[in-house]
């Protein structure tokens, strides 16, 4: 199982540490944490989601040109209430993500808001990861919200 981990809000993101067989992987960044989940501008809840390899959404062929031809489709976290088609995938800042996690290899602070960076080799590292446990097993993502104000 893998594990999201949030650590830190700033002002309209969110970062987390992402986990797999309880080691650290990469950092993640989404939207804002909302009671409510609202498209495109708050992260996904608390809970346990099971991924898949999504074959139809509309990013498949950008990132069938980003990935190469071990790209089978895009890691899709499945069940999160009220919203599908939402995705691991590149982005730099909290405008990028539209309500989905991005990756990053390092993080930094800029106007009250975590960025990541190094987005793309992230993405990659964890795509040939993520692809290959989804095509082996059934494969969840345990979201934990542990975040503390970082005093932005």
């Amino acid at each position: 199982m893998l594990q999201l981990i949030r650590v830190y809000e700033g002002k309209n993101s969110t970062l987390s540490h992402l986990y797999i067989d309880q080691l650290f992987f990469c950092y993640i960044l989404e939207d804002s944490i909302r009671t409510l989940k609202l498209a495109g501008r708050t992260c996904i809840p608390n809970g346990i989601y099971e991924m898949t390899l999504n074959v139809d959404a509309g990013m498949n062929l950008n990132y069938r040109n980003k990935i190469g031809k071990n790209h089978y489709g895009m890691v899709e976290i499945c069940g999160v209430p009220n919203f599908s088609m939402v995705f691991f995938h590149i982005g730099n800042t909290h405008l990028d993500t539209k309500g989905c996690l991005l990756t990053g290899e390092y993080f930094r602070i800029e106007n009250e808001d975590y960025q990541v960076l190094q987005s793309a080799q992230a993405y990659k590292r964890l795509y040939r990861k993520l692809s290959s446990l989804i095509q082996q097993r059934k494969t969840c993502l345990e979201v934990i919200n542990s975040c503390m104000h970082s005093g932005l």
